[in-house]
């Protein structure tokens, strides 16, 4: 948005960290001041933008639409920022530099609250809301076909983003908006909190939406992203967010780790369950490249062979609706627990690599002096470091008398 008339705009230079002024995403060189050797960038005044309206909290920003030289725009206040740290602002300077890139949000400005002093990123109004609220509306209009068409068109995003040396880190149905037809990827690298440091080494993010290798201490990667794009797969057949019915806690964590998925609708082909599970694989190197995902929902959408394999699967779709076995309005009720905001996850993290002790209760079979069979409850701590779904076997040795009398408990989970 430009607005030649009116070149209100104040530069704030902000100092670039990187010793080849590259983009730390796209790797451009970017154009520094030749006297401060600093980036600039458009700072709105806050006195600019008026009538904000309520749109959305996230974990750690909120969304308002408001109003900017005459037109609708989106603005994420980025709470608690006045303390802003040097690594978020790499980020929005990253961020600006490459807003150009196609399927990618268009970033105007940032300002900054004249009372709160929290920063605000002002960037181009979605009006069509974001994938999962359409899919939610709309769930049952949305044919085989429309579902290809709307995930090449997001895959073609994540594509440029990859090409480009992004990450994206949150990648979610909240986070891909729709504008005039177009879907747009949003909150590139802009999922932190504004004072967050690297050296935090701190998780932030959707629990299903990220993949397991996260959770076992690893780097977030184009891999990672991959994932996530399973996830957006299977929210696209259903129309609701995976995992909507259980709590997000510590136990869905290792569940991920242990390779838990959602059930794939009756309806799904079988070529793209299998490509759907390809970007679940719990390890990172097993699954498809973009280039790979996006030229198969090309020939998915385009080779005869595949349309009638999809008209088959729509009729099926149509037939699981009629009989409400399919869509969110038939889905179960959403856990209270299953949060979809961004949030940290570093201390549900921090107790996977511990060793995890609870408490459960056992009727033991217990012989006594006289030869008696004898049943007791026994309370027992069991540590487990290593996942539920592994076979262990614990030998508890349990004493039952004074006489110390014990009982072997052979424990197989």
């Amino acid at each position: 948005m430009k607005d030649s008339s009116n070149p209100i705009i104040p530069i704030m230079f902000i100092p670039f960290n990187n010793d080849e002024n590259e983009c730390c995403y796209c790797k451009r060189k970017i154009f520094l001041n030749s006297r401060t050797d600093q980036l600039s960038i458009n700072e709105i005044p806050h006195t600019q933008i008026t009538n904000f309206k309520y749109v959305a909290e996230g974990g750690f920003g909120i969304i308002y639409k408001a109003t900017w030289l005459g037109q609708d725009v989106a603005v994420k206040r980025f709470l608690n920022s006045h303390n802003i740290s040097k690594y978020f602002l790499n980020e929005v300077k990253s961020l600006f530099q490459c807003y150009s890139l196609e399927y990618i949000i268009e970033v105007y400005g940032i300002s900054q609250d004249i009372e709160t002093k929290d920063y605000m990123l002002v960037m181009k109004y979605a009006s069509g809301g974001n994938l999962h609220n359409h899919l939610h509306k709309n769930f049952s209009d949305i044919a085989w076909n429309k579902k290809l068409h709307t995930l090449w068109k997001i895959l073609e995003g994540l594509n440029v983003i990859h090409k480009n040396h992004f990450i994206h880190r949150d990648f979610h149905s909240g986070n891909i908006l729709i504008a005039h037809q177009t879907w747009l990827i949003c909150d590139l690298g802009l999922s932190l909190p504004a004072n967050y440091s690297l050296s935090n080494n701190e998780v932030y993010g959707v629990i299903p939406y990220i993949a397991p290798e996260i959770f076992k201490g690893g780097a977030f990667s184009k891999e990672s992203d991959i994932y996530s794009i399973g996830m957006i797969m299977w929210e696209l057949t259903t129309g609701c967010k995976p995992f909507a019915n259980i709590d997000h806690d510590v136990d869905l964590i290792y569940k991920i780790i242990d390779g838990k998925q959602p059930e794939i609708t009756k309806d799904t082909p079988e070529c793209f369950a299998n490509l759907m599970k390809r970007c679940w694989d719990s390890d990172p190197s097993r699954r498809p490249l973009i280039t790979e995902i996006t030229e198969s929902f090309n020939n998915w959408y385009h080779k005869n062979k595949y349309v009638e394999i999809f008209k088959q699967a729509e009729q099926k779709r149509l037939e699981l609706i009629q009989l409400k076995q399919l869509g969110p309005e038939f889905s179960e009720k959403p856990h209270p627990g299953a949060i979809y905001t961004s949030r940290p996850l570093s201390s549900m993290i921090s107790n996977l690599s511990s060793t995890r002790s609870f408490s459960i209760k056992q009727d033991n079979i217990l012989i006594d002096d006289s030869g008696e069979y004898n049943t007791k409850e026994q309370d027992l701590d069991i540590d487990i470091s290593e996942s539920k779904k592994r076979n262990i076997t614990k030998v508890l040795q349990i004493e039952t008398s004074d006489q110390g009398k014990r009982i072997k408990i052979v424990n197989r989970n």
